[in-house]
C-alpha cells in the first residue's frame, strides 16, 4: 500500500463567545467511504478513502473539524481486500493503524494552529523544557 495523495475538502474551527473552564477534549476519526477509482494515465486502479477528523470540546466549548480523502495505490490483492472489508464498514487490520496515523499527522498540525488562533486549549500537549538544579556533592 502506497499513499499517493491527500486532499482536504473541509477545515472548520469554532469557539463560542463564552467559554466554560471545565471541559474535555475528544478526538475522533470517521471513515465516510472507500471507493475504487481509476488512474486516468494508466490502467491501474487506486483506492479513495474519504474521512473526517473531529476535535470536540465538551459543553459546546468549540470544535475543529477536517474532511478529506486519501488516495492509495494498492499492491497485489489489496484493492479486493479493502473493498471486501468496506462492505462491513471496516478497513483491513494491517492498513488501519498506518492510515489513521497518516490522517492524524496531516491534520493535527493544522488543528494546533487553528486552536492557537481561536484561543482553544491544545488537544495535544506540547513538549516543555525543564531545567534540573545542579546537585551539590
Amino acid at each position: 500500500m502506497r499513499i499517493i495523495g491527500f486532499n482536504l475538502t473541509k477545515i472548520l474551527g469554532e469557539k463560542p463567545e463564552k467559554f466554560s473552564a471545565e471541559l474535555q477534549i475528544n478526538q475522533n476519526i470517521d471513515l465516510k467511504n472507500v471507493t475504487k477509482e481509476s488512474i486516468p494515465i494508466t490502467k491501474e486502479e487506486m483506492i479513495k478513502l474519504q474521512f473526517s477528523l473531529s476535535i470536540n470540546y465538551t459543553n459546546d466549548n468549540g470544535k475543529v473539524e477536517f474532511e478529506g480523502s486519501i488516495l492509495i495505490l494498492p499492491e497485489n490483492d489489496e484493492l479486493k481486500e479493502f473493498m471486501e472489508h468496506w462492505k462491513k464498514k471496516a478497513l483491513p487490520e494491517k492498513a488501519r493503524v498506518p492510515l489513521f496515523n497518516f490522517i492524524m499527522n496531516k491534520c493535527n498540525i493544522k488543528a494546533l494552529y487553528l486552536e492557537d488562533e481561536l484561543g482553544l486549549p491544545l488537544h495535544v500537549p506540547l513538549p516543555r523544557v525543564t531545567f534540573k538544579k545542579p546537585e551539590n556533592k
